[in-house]
């Protein structure tokens, strides 16, 4: 290939920077990325929790990949909206999608709907100021709050309805958050895992945080934190930090209360049977079923209910059992998994049984919703070497229009409010001034309208 070689991104989070950086270091390259929102880092700035700054720092590593030359972001542009993949081909050799997983897995339980049953997806989308959860209510005058799961993600949520008004205010949380959390009228969080404790999808440091909450206890029965006999050979095998976070929590559960103002109940061998209302039509109570842990055919340890029901009163729940992709315009989708096929990153075409040329995938919606944000850049770089091999053999696509001043052109024809990665930056520096007089790392803008015309305003 002798002109540039054009890549279009899907995507601004960590699976998509890293995918560019790769992409950038072969030369002749240029990347022209494509956000839906105006602000960029996907799950960074709208899924990690605010009291994580120093996970957030890895924005540091994307910034200096934007500041590359041959690399451009469009921000406030949605594909299947303003675009279609038909207008992509038309401009690029290579489209590559990193969109990740959008949306969350459900139970399937009678009373799921119920007001006051929630993902925690919208709950960490509310709390963090993304766009499109920044109107959601969530009732915190209730007592009793259950989250069904053991991910980290549960794990933030949790923490997060446990936190002081002094440590929200320290946070760059959403304004409104901030203010309902600190009103919260919530006593006791209870996380709910289907198996033991060794099973639990958490990490050490996520479980050790719970144990320095200035204004919560940590309660674990003795009993549910025991390893029981099924699990046994499991954490036998298993690497020192499974061995750590198991001796956390049963250091939790031999730990005397200290009688702080709130308590965090970490139940294990549990599962969620049905949600059931009260008088206001309102959700009031979780029936559970006790489980005990068996070994199947195959050697995985499996839940198994053991006849025994417990009941649980909360005013509010939130299901947190994983993230889901979700299909996009034109673009094949395997429903079952909720990722697009692919092998390698090539996105393959079902009908057809064969690689769909010049297509691509990166991310959660390459793999499904599992790892942490540093999983991304091996999955990215594997992703991105098919690329380049394909682009080797003359295997990409032949764009008619693959000036980049063309794309621009049609982008500014079609989204006249697009976002550059300069007016980012103009926003970052307000959000950060913004907070300056509050001692806070930021002040966020929630809406894309706010955003919009701070950028008009500067």
């Amino acid at each position: 290939m002798n002109e540039p070689l054009r890549v279009a991104i899907v995507g601004s989070g960590p699976a998509a920077f890293y995918a560019a950086e790769h992409l950038l270091k072969r030369p002749e390259t240029q990347v022209d990325m494509i956000e839906r929102l105006p602000t960029p880092y996907g799950l960074v700035r709208g899924g990690v929790a605010p009291d994580h700054p120093k996970i957030k720092s890895v924005t540091a590593i994307y910034e200096k990949i934007a500041a590359q030359p041959g690399f451009r972001f469009f921000g406030n542009l949605e594909y299947g909206r303003h675009l279609s993949r038909a207008d992509l081909e038309a401009h690029f050799h290579a489209l590559l999608y990193a969109t990740g997983a959008q949306t969350d897995r459900r139970l399937d339980l009678p009373g799921e709907d119920l007001p006051g049953s929630h993902s925690a997806t919208e709950f960490v989308g509310w709390y963090n100021g993304h766009p499109d959860f920044r109107h959601r209510a969530f009732d915190l005058s209730c007592e009793s709050v259950a989250i069904v799961g053991m991910g980290n993600v549960a794990l933030d949520v949790a923490r997060i309805l446990c936190l002081t008004p002094r440590e929200l205010r320290e946070t760059d949380m959403a304004d409104d958050a901030i203010e309902a959390l600190s009103r919260s009228a919530v006593k006791d969080v209870y996380l709910i895992g289907r198996r033991g404790v060794v099973q639990a999808a958490f990490t050490t440091n996520e479980v050790r945080e719970l144990g320095e909450l200035e204004g919560a206890d940590v309660i674990v029965s003795p009993a549910e934190a025991e390893v029981d006999a099924a699990s046994a050979e499991e954490f036998a095998a298993g690497r020192i930090s499974l061995k750590t976070k198991v001796e956390i929590v049963q250091g939790f559960a031999r730990r005397a209360p200290a009688g702080r103002p709130r308590r965090l109940h970490m139940r294990f061998r549990l599962s969620p049977l049905e949600l059931t209302e009260d008088a206001r039509g309102k959700v009031a109570l979780v029936r559970l079923a006790r489980n005990e842990l068996v070994r199947g055919p195959d050697g995985s340890v499996r839940a198994q209910a053991t006849g025994e029901v417990e009941e649980l009163r909360a005013g509010l729940v939130f299901r947190s059992v994983g993230y889901r992709g979700v299909p996009l315009p034109e673009l094949p989708f395997d429903p079952r998994a909720g990722v697009i096929p692919n092998e390698r990153g090539r996105m393959c075409d079902p009908q057809a049984g064969s690689a769909l040329r010049g297509h691509y995938v990166s991310g959660w919606i390459k793999r499904g919703p599992t790892g942490v944000i540093g999983n991304n850049k091996a999955d990215s770089v594997e992703t991105a070497n098919s690329l380049i091999e394909d682009a080797a053999r003359g295997a990409l696509l032949s764009p008619a229009r693959p000036d980049p001043a063309a794309f621009e052109a049609l982008v500014r024809e079609r989204q006249p409010r697009v976002v550059t990665f300069e007016d980012w930056r103009r926003l970052d520096a307000l959000e950060i001034e913004r907070g300056r007089p509050q001692g806070r790392p930021r002040v966020k803008f929630t809406s894309v309208e706010e955003m919009l015309a701070a950028l008009v305003r500067t």
